[in-house]
């Protein structure tokens, strides 16, 4: 559809930003974006190698999990998306790694604690890592079920912008698909920056509100 044609080329540039800072290898992750007035989604498509994407292969998708156009499946992290969209009517753009470092923080399971400006400047206090997924949500609607874990692990704080899903790996999101990737980048340096700060000392405490 020519009236989306600018929506599948933002969010076809941020994939390949993701590939370019090299946070993603393979096919692995993708990115969204929204158009709030018509409810369709676009997102990276299933299984298609980053060196070879190109932004009439976006997928175009809405509210319901009906693809609007393409002839390739959206992602498969789509619902877990979808949720986010549906939860924070201010989201504009959603992006899903499997950075080294903010994986690695997942796959440990643990928030990551603030502890320097570097971290602070975009996230006070932890970013937060989700509950693990039960036997009954993982064989279920898995995707769906990841997104529904971010939310109830947001519910009793203010939205960060980033979270680590346990033994998967981190989602961000921003106004757009920009910020989202963005997000993604300082995700990962802060992840990094962490993982080198208590190999130099394993009791540092973080730093106070």
């Amino acid at each position: 559809m020519k009236r989306f044609e600018d929506l599948k080329e933002r969010v076809w540039k941020c994939n390949m930003e993701l590939f370019e800072k090299n946070l993603v290898v393979h096919t692995f992750g993708n990115v969204s974006g929204i158009d709030r007035k018509e409810g369709i989604i676009a997102i990276k498509p299933s299984g298609v190698s980053y060196k070879t994407i190109k932004p009439e292969d976006i997928v175009l998708v809405d509210f319901d999990n009906k693809i609007i156009e393409g002839k390739l499946k959206p992602s498969t992290d789509f619902k877990t998306h979808l949720v986010l969209y549906k939860s924070y009517k201010n989201i504009g753009g959603v992006a899903h790694t499997h950075s080294p470092f903010a994986t690695a923080w997942a796959q440990a399971k643990k928030n990551i604690p603030c502890f320097g400006t570097t971290h602070a400047d975009h996230i006070q206090g932890d970013i937060p890592c989700t509950k693990d997924l039960t036997g009954k949500q993982i064989s279920g609607d898995y995707e769906t079920e990841t997104g529904n874990q971010i939310v109830e692990k947001l519910s009793d704080s203010e939205n960060p912008g980033m979270i680590l899903v346990a033994g998967h790996g981190p989602f961000t999101w921003g106004i757009n698909s920009e910020q989202a990737v963005y997000n993604t980048m300082m995700l990962e340096e802060i992840a990094k920056i962490a993982w080198y700060t208590i190999a130099i000392d394993p009791n540092v405490k973080p730093i106070s509100k």
